[in-house]
């Protein structure tokens, strides 16, 4: 792990893309000036790009570059196996696809309270461990979307993870559906090292309101990206923050500040948080996630959860609030138009709020 360089790693989820394929003429320039940097951590998974972000990387990374000049994460992902049996010939093709004889990190991928028990059951984990023993596979870890409780159970199950992938940025630090800092704390906990996706969420802490990108230009430094990963990168025991780089100007900017990198100062953390107040004024449903409401709803709604979701939607428009709201929060029933409208739940709402129009409103936007 004390391989990895520096803080910025290559997520290859967003590849450049000409034509409906990815760019290898552009991928390979930015691998290249990636590399010449003293940057080597790659990061890829089958589903990417529909399988091309492998095949891309071998083609413009591992085929052109000796071994130790780059590191490689994968990821197993639910959809590509129903079987224990199935979980080592897919390993085997990513290898292939990938032209590596190792993986440097292999990851669990999207782990949440729901996929989280067919790996169990198809003893995905002790496989990946029994591929380190063998040497395919250097370090094993798990991507993360869900809950600290979640996170906490999956690593006392496992004590064996050596890493964890988790979504943070400063604008899910605190936000109780996502639980960034939670997550982190957890991390911490168990003594994980950590790597960090979606730290300017999906490039939505780039496109931003006007008055928010003031803010930020109003230090008179660096671009938006750069104050979302710098925050990012700040924290204790990360030791990669992703950047699903598009286009060498977009690496351009990242090398120029991750190349000798500097965690936010005091000023730019304020500014930053002023940032978060600003898209959390847009219009939010003003919830604290007291939770006194979820006790007794009959429906066993997560009602400040959904809330969550509703109010990241309307920040940023992003899949992640759809994902949240589907796989997370309602991957068991209590979905918003599951409310019954008893009103429970506004009687005991410290902050008075009208939850059952909330929530109709809630199912507009997700039940659809």
């Amino acid at each position: 792990m004390d391989r990895i360089k520096k803080k910025l790693g290559f997520g290859c989820m967003r590849l450049p893309m000409k034509d409906g394929s990815v760019d290898k003429e552009q991928f390979c320039k930015m691998a290249d000036r990636f590399i010449e940097e003293g940057f080597n951590y790659f990061d890829t998974a089958h589903g990417y790009i529909g399988g091309q972000s492998e095949t891309a990387i071998r083609d413009c990374v591992t085929s052109r570059y000796t071994r130790d000049k780059f590191l490689l994460t994968n990821k197993l992902t639910d959809s590509y196996f129903d079987k224990e049996e199935d979980i080592r010939p897919f390993f085997e093709n990513q290898l292939r696809w990938c032209g590596v004889d190792y993986s440097d990190f292999y990851l669990m991928h999207a782990q949440n309270a729901g996929n989280y028990e067919k790996f169990r059951r198809c003893r995905a984990y002790e496989t990946a461990f029994e591929l380190k023993k063998e040497g395919r596979i250097r370090h094993v870890g798990i991507s993360f979307h869900d809950t600290a409780q979640t996170l906490e159970r999956i690593l006392t199950d496992y004590p064996g993870i050596e890493i964890v992938q988790i979504q943070f940025n400063y604008l899910d630090y605190d936000d109780p559906a996502v639980q960034s800092r939670l997550c982190y704390d957890v991390c911490r906990k168990f003594g994980k090292k950590i790597l960090i996706m979606e730290p300017v969420k999906g490039g939505n802490l780039v496109r931003m309101p006007e008055e928010a990108k003031k803010v930020l230009e109003d230090l008179g430094g660096g671009s938006a990206a750069s104050y979302a990963i710098r925050f990012a990168a700040g924290f204790d025991d990360i030791v990669s923050v992703l950047s699903g780089m598009s286009d060498i100007s977009q690496l351009e900017d990242n090398i120029g500040y991750m190349k000798d990198f500097r965690p936010l100062d005091d000023k730019e953390r304020a500014a930053v948080s002023k940032v978060v107040s600003i898209l959390r004024g847009k219009n939010l449903i003003p919830c604290t996630a007291c939770r006194y409401c979820t006790d007794g709803c009959p429906k066993k709604i997560s009602i400040p959860d959904l809330f969550s979701c509703m109010n990241t939607k309307k920040l940023t428009g992003d899949w992640n609030p759809n994902f949240y709201y589907e796989e997370v929060y309602t991957k068991n029933g209590g979905r918003a138009g599951d409310c019954i409208k008893c009103g429970k739940c506004e009687k005991i709402c410290p902050q008075h709020l009208k939850i059952r129009e909330l929530l109709e409103e809630v199912s507009r936007e997700f039940d659809k």
